[in-house]
């Protein structure tokens, strides 16, 4: 299991990048079910719920991006760019799905009809890692490779902040509760880079940055979401942390100290 996202009806929906299925469970933690890809080896990488009420994924190596129906009807539609390794998805406030190409250096929107338009990001070999809705009606996305935070208005203009150290490889970003995004700088050796992070940084709408180390020293912050609590919670192996509007981070151990947490969402 690689990324989850809630339904409509409450159901929790999350991929098998291994697997190359969908599955979905009820909260409760029963009724599984699993959906196969048509296409072997897509790696299914980041799930997120559509304006249409069906589920969109990315296939990160199939080049693809799917839609799924909460009766587990797939439909998959190719991107104009190949190998553009897609990663990142979100619903933005147009109603369209965007999605970041990790390989091709772009951002993709797709419509719920499947028509798909791609804007290229201006800093060289960017690879756009994550993305999300900002309150300000743009899509905001993490640039792994410049380091950079970028942001790109429905109409496809595109607007880049750069992070304090130039090796800091941002990860997975969200929207918080206080009116500012949030996003994690990777640790370790992630993509071929060994980025100087283990931080969760801030952005206002105007490109202010901050940024807040993490106490525990080893793995990377992986997933970051806010929480039922209106914190910021992110997973980072065997630990989950929560971090306040005022960047204060406090760390809870998983029962299982060789665990490998990833994906994350608020519960219904």
């Amino acid at each position: 299991p690689t990324t989850i996202a809630l339904a409509q009806d409450g159901t929790v929906w999350f991929t098998g990048s291994a697997g190359n299925r969908i599955r979905r469970i009820n909260p409760a933690g029963t009724g599984l079910k699993e959906f196969p890809l048509p296409h072997p080896e897509s790696s299914p990488r980041i799930i997120a719920l559509g304006a249409d009420g069906n589920m969109w994924f990315s296939e990160h190596t199939g080049n693809r991006m799917g839609r799924i129906t909460p009766d587990g009807a797939i439909a998959e539609f190719p991107i104009p760019t190949p190998n553009s390794m897609p990663r990142a998805i979100a619903l933005g406030a147009d109603g369209n799905i965007w999605f970041g190409e990790f390989a091709g250096g772009k951002i993709g929107r797709i419509t719920p009809a499947g028509v798909i338009t791609e804007f290229p990001v201006p800093a060289p070999d960017s690879r756009p890692r994550a993305l999300a809705p900002g309150p300000d009606g743009n899509i905001w996305f993490s640039e792994f490779n410049a380091s950079k935070i970028g942001r790109i208005t429905p109409a496809g203009a595109i607007s880049e902040f750069p992070l304090p150290r130039p090796n800091a490889g941002p990860g997975d970003i969200t929207a918080g509760a206080d009116g500012h995004m949030w996003l994690l700088v990777l640790a370790g050796t992630m993509d071929g880079r060994r980025p100087d992070g283990n931080r969760v940084g801030r952005i206002t709408m105007t490109g202010e940055i901050t940024e807040f180390p993490i106490p525990s020293q080893t793995g990377s912050p992986i997933n970051i979401a806010v929480g039922p609590d209106r914190n910021v919670w992110f997973t980072k192996g065997s630990i989950v942390g929560r971090v306040t509007p005022d960047g204060v981070i406090t760390e809870f151990k998983l029962s299982s100290p060789t665990a490998g947490g990833t994906g994350l969402t608020a519960g219904s």
